[in-house]
């Protein structure tokens, strides 16, 4: 019997009025924000923001709850952008969609900054169980940034790796660890980097006494890196169901996959929400067809979700948390 468990890979939208807040009180558009150094009024509207973001998660009934991410302006190299030996320059593209960054460019000794744990500490106080991390992973982590002081590709993605298995240390109790790597998909290691890639994703893993998922997204994973990922010592892999299901599925059928996975089974880029019956379905095929006998399903969203306007947010929240109490999966 499997367990399915309610989750997201978190970075939430920000709440309306707390958009129209922190452009009054910064002065400028969200996407132009500077994230770290903060004023107590910043901070102020962050913290009943935050507060507000586990309340939804909360009431519609997620098994594991984020902090919500809502300060992350640089999306998944925010913690880079806020930390020492870090100059963050010229705005970039976000992937291949219509979100930008500040391009983290990193001039000396990476140095964990306790940023995400005090996020996590201030969350723990609003939350009594099931509370889960989100941290990039420390391939997508060097692939979005630009290394000018180590020098050398493997030690770049080495130092990045020790850079989060410090923060992570750091963190409070909690039950799940989301690492997210949409660069192994959207830009995948070749010979040699996808082995480092994978002992990487190892020493953040090992970093926390909790349950590892290395989620991947906007696409499949290439064959070879798939099959490297899967000496990685996470609890469970993360499909993008939503982009590309098929590939997805023949990699678990060759490959096979941990004794637990996370699906994208909802799009965290499209306005329309999914039904549960129709999530639940989507978790049934993936079985199905993977003769899979899952410990657990983490159902979540295929991509971070600040792409969505607030209210099919928190419809897409509802929808998985309804999709974990339907019947219990039958693998």
């Amino acid at each position: 019997m499997t367990q399915v468990v309610s989750t997201t890979p978190g970075l939430f939208p920000l709440p309306d009025w707390a958009k129209d807040e922190l452009s009054d009180l910064k002065g400028h558009q969200k996407t132009d924000l500077i994230s770290g150094d903060e004023s107590a009024e910043v901070a102020d509207a962050y913290d009943r923001a935050r507060r507000e973001v586990l309340d939804v998660q909360t009431d519609a009934g997620l098994d594991r709850v984020v902090e919500g991410q809502l300060r992350w302006d640089d999306m998944i190299a925010h913690p880079l952008a806020v930390a020492d030996s870090v100059d963050t320059r010229g705005i970039v593209r976000y992937y291949d969609n219509n979100n930008f960054y500040r391009e983290p460019v990193v001039t000396g000794d990476l140095e964990a900054t306790g940023d995400v744990a005090a996020e996590l500490d201030a969350a723990a106080e609003h939350v009594d169980s099931g509370l889960q991390a989100v941290l990039p992973g420390p391939y997508s982590l060097a692939d979005l940034a630009t290394d000018e002081h180590y020098g050398d590709e493997a030690a770049f993605l080495d130092a990045v790796a020790e850079f989060l298995a410090d923060e992570a240390r750091q963190f409070p109790d909690v039950e799940t660890l989301f690492l997210l790597e949409p660069s192994l998909v959207e830009n995948a290691p070749g010979d040699g980097a996808d082995e480092r890639a994978s002992e990487a994703i190892d020493r953040v893993a090992n970093a926390v006494d909790a349950d590892v998922v290395a989620h991947t997204y906007w696409g499949a994973i290439e064959e070879k890196v798939y099959a490297h990922l899967m000496d990685a010592d996470v609890d469970a892999i993360g499909f993008d169901l939503i982009a590309d299901h098929e590939q997805t599925v023949y990699n678990v059928q060759e490959y096979g996959t941990k004794e637990s996975v996370a699906l994208g089974l909802v799009d965290g880029q499209n306005t329309l929400v999914e039904t549960p019956e129709t999530i639940r379905e989507r978790i049934d095929w993936f079985a199905d067809q993977t003769a899979g006998d899952y410990d657990t399903v983490y159902a979540t969203a295929n991509t971070e979700l600040f792409y969505l306007p607030v209210n099919k947010f928190e419809a897409k929240l509802s929808a998985l948390a309804d999709a974990a109490e339907l019947e219990e999966v039958q693998a």
